[in-house]
């Protein structure tokens, strides 16, 4: 068998001894009738960002066949808020290769997510996934190159506190049971979502954890790994879908909101992006940043005031996107440093066997790990609809290859110091701010909106939408309404507690 499939824990990659990429409607049916599943389940997301379900019993081949050939029809205007009621039929049609068993069904049953088409049998133009599929290719096919991507999925837990072994207030980081609670659960979340075809880095404990009323509330995030970008947003939904149902099994809540409370450390969806030709990694030039990479976030920083219409798409979104946190507020970028809105992590350039100086046993080791470096989006949140956002930051991304000034603005919001110490206050002033408000992201938007809707990637419908969405918040005084007010902000979490 192929050395990449050997430990896969997806157990239909492990029977049909292939890659879930080749999976054909042959495969499917052969493994439904040797492995006795009794149900097939059809998931798609849709404007809320959710997955949503259609469930199938097995009646008979000839009815499998069916469904896997022609899929379903579904109501497209209870999915989504642009579809009128008059013309709202939808198809939905399974994506042989995101096949998976449902680790919480209690009949043998098999799901798969669903692509969405209109009535001519083409694919929703305004559809999330299929907005993300044309920028990849409008990506493509401007650079030559392509756009992966992989998030940071934080998430608290909530639980009765017993009062044992009490963690630090605020520092969660890495944290070990018995301090942290929740380890159990999140290694058993890793594990449902690896047999769904999740590529995963990691999982760790979080900085954020408290108790509030007689529960604790641990901070939680597991990270992944870079894929080509429709599959990392895949994965990411998948991801929220199993958490929340494995919590629920538990007993427990969980929230991916933005903001958690006052003075706690709000959960974030950091994005990482690489961009590959022919298989190979071209963010650096040597042990330096590329010109491709700085383009790249040259683009971003053009139009990352709109990127919150998004990646922070409700109210509390902008109660974490506050001065002096490590969530950023200013349109910057720079290596290692955490106050910036775009972040070049640690990289292994230090050309260092830290292997065998750890294990003087090992032979000299000789990994390619240029392959490793990314650069990090940090201003997303748990509240985006994750196809837009990754769609959002793949148009940003290109839009750097085709900006004549692209490294001079690079240049010019390079930051490589804590802006916000005194010192480093002209520097600060001189910077962008990010949008304060869900009202002030639809702004930005409106005025960027031909960037996102050229080589027809956002439909026009669909940017309508969003900027109606965000406006009808009428958040604009919102932050300074509510002030430090704690009983108005806990109103205002629970509100949007189960965002995305």
């Amino acid at each position: 068998m192929n050395k990449k499939l050997e430990l896969c824990p997806n157990r239909v990659v492990a029977y049909l001894k292939k890659p879930s990429r080749e999976f054909t409607k042959a495969d499917i049916v052969r493994y439904i009738k040797e492995c006795g599943v009794e149900m097939v389940n059809f998931m798609y997301p849709a404007g809320d960002g959710r997955l949503k379900t259609l469930n199938f019993v097995i009646n008979n081949e000839a009815y499998l066949d069916e469904i896997l050939s022609c899929g379903e029809r579904v109501d497209g205007s209870s999915l989504f808020p642009f579809i009128e009621a008059g013309s709202s039929d939808l198809y939905v049609l399974p994506r042989f290769s995101t096949a998976f068993l449902d680790p919480f069904a209690e009949l043998p049953t098999l799901s798969m997510l669903c692509t969405f088409f209109n009535k001519d049998g083409e694919p929703l133009e305004s559809s999330p996934e299929n907005t993300l599929k044309k920028a990849c290719r409008a990506f493509h096919e401007v650079t030559g190159m392509d756009f992966q991507a992989m998030g940071e999925l934080e998430y608290y837990v909530i639980a009765p506190d017993e009062g044992l072994f009490p963690a630090t207030d605020q520092k969660g980081y890495h944290e070990s049971a018995p301090y942290a609670k929740f380890n159990e659960f999140r290694t058993q979340c890793m594990s449902y979502i690896a047999q769904a075809s999740g590529n995963i880095k990691y999982g760790h404990s979080e900085v954020g954890n408290f108790t509030l009323d007689g529960n604790i509330y641990e901070q939680n995030e597991i990270e992944f790994l870079p894929v080509a970008a429709e599959l990392a947003a895949d994965q990411l939904v998948i991801a929220k879908w199993i958490i929340r149902n494995l919590a629920y099994r538990y007993g427990y809540d969980v929230t991916f909101a933005p903001k958690i409370t006052a003075g706690k450390a709000g959960s974030g969806l950091h994005i990482h992006m690489r961009v590959v030709k022919d298989g190979v990694n071209q963010m650096l030039d040597g042990n330096t940043l590329s010109t491709t990479a700085r383009r790249a976030i040259a683009g971003m920083m053009e139009l990352a005031p709109s990127i919150t219409a998004f990646g922070n798409t409700n109210p509390t979104s902008y109660f974490r996107l506050v001065p002096h946190q490590e969530a950023p507020t200013n349109i910057c970028w720079g290596d290692r440093n955490r106050s910036v809105l775009v972040r070049v992590p640690l990289g292994w350039a230090a050309k260092s066997d830290m292997c065998r100086k750890a294990n003087p046993l090992e032979a000299e080791s000789h990994y390619d790990t240029t392959q490793k470096q990314t650069v990090e989006m940090r201003s997303p949140d748990g509240s985006a609809d994750i196809y837009q956002l990754i769609a959002g930051l793949a148009v940003a991304c290109r839009h750097g290859f085709e900006m004549e000034d692209a490294l001079e603005v690079a240049e010019r919001t390079y930051v490589n110091v804590n802006i916000h110490q005194k010192e480093n206050a002209d520097r600060l002033n001189a910077l962008r701010q990010l949008p304060d408000s869900c009202a002030a992201s639809a702004d930005c938007l409106a005025s960027q909106r031909a960037v996102f809707e050229q080589y027809n990637v956002f439909s026009p419908a669909m940017i309508d939408g969003i900027i109606k969405r965000l406006s009808s918040y009428d958040d604009r005084t919102l932050r300074s309404d509510i002030g430090d007010n704690r009983e108005q902000m806990l109103a205002l979490v629970h509100r949007y507690f189960h965002c995305g």
